[in-house]
């Protein structure tokens, strides 16, 4: 992955979060604010224009601007949580202008370690963890062996994990005031982490031989 291949994975996400801007904000409604839609989509879309325009090489450099924008163009509990992710993948891709799928998930294991650094936060919460969190371990696990199918196996965990949040209890945020009413709900936030997973394997799947 180089500055181009960063640009265009984030463009197929900035693209699902629009496409999926009414649903998250569907979900979001059932047991927080309702701007998951509106705040996922203009943080990705924001992140996407600077890419598109930077000179930028350093992948660190890079994130770590993108980190400071979604923080500015989504201000919101998961807009902050985003930007810590963006935070610790700059620090861990510092001074790379070109990574493998390997740097990669170590990169990412490194966001949610920040993330669960400063939200206090882990896997079995219900919150965007819930899927990032196996899908990043899925990735580090099958790294050699293609991005393809490695992104397809961290799609899946994703998507598995997001589901499992239906049998969880929010402890954070608005959701925690609803107690067990929440149960049986997915969580919002791990949606997105899902449709980010989507995103890059689908990416992966259109940009083959890459």
């Amino acid at each position: 992955m180089n500055i181009v291949d960063l640009k265009d994975a984030i463009g197929y996400i900035s693209n699902i979060m629009q496409e999926n801007k009414d649903y998250l904000i569907q979900l979001d409604q059932q047991n927080g604010d309702g701007d998951l839609g509106l705040t996922m989509s203009s943080g990705y879309k924001a992140i996407y224009d600077f890419l598109k325009e930077t000179e930028e090489v350093d992948l660190g450099k890079a994130l770590m601007k993108c980190s400071t924008i979604f923080n500015e163009t989504a201000p919101s509990t998961l807009g902050t949580i985003t930007s810590l992710g963006l935070m610790g993948m700059a620090k861990a891709l510092k001074g790379k202008t070109d990574a493998n799928l390997s740097d990669i998930a170590l990169a990412m294991e490194a966001g949610i370690d920040k993330i669960m650094e400063k939200a206090k936060s882990k896997p079995g919460d219900k919150t965007i963890l819930d899927s990032l969190f196996p899908a990043i371990q899925a990735l580090k696990e099958h790294a050699e062996e293609g991005s393809e199918k490695a992104f397809k196996i961290s799609y899946e965990a994703a998507k598995e994990g997001s589901e499992n949040t239906r049998n969880m209890r929010s402890v954070h945020g608005r959701a925690a005031y609803y107690g067990d009413k929440c149960i049986g709900i997915i969580d919002g936030g791990s949606v997105v982490g899902k449709l980010i997973f989507e995103s890059l394997y689908n990416y992966s799947t259109r940009n083959k031989g890459e």
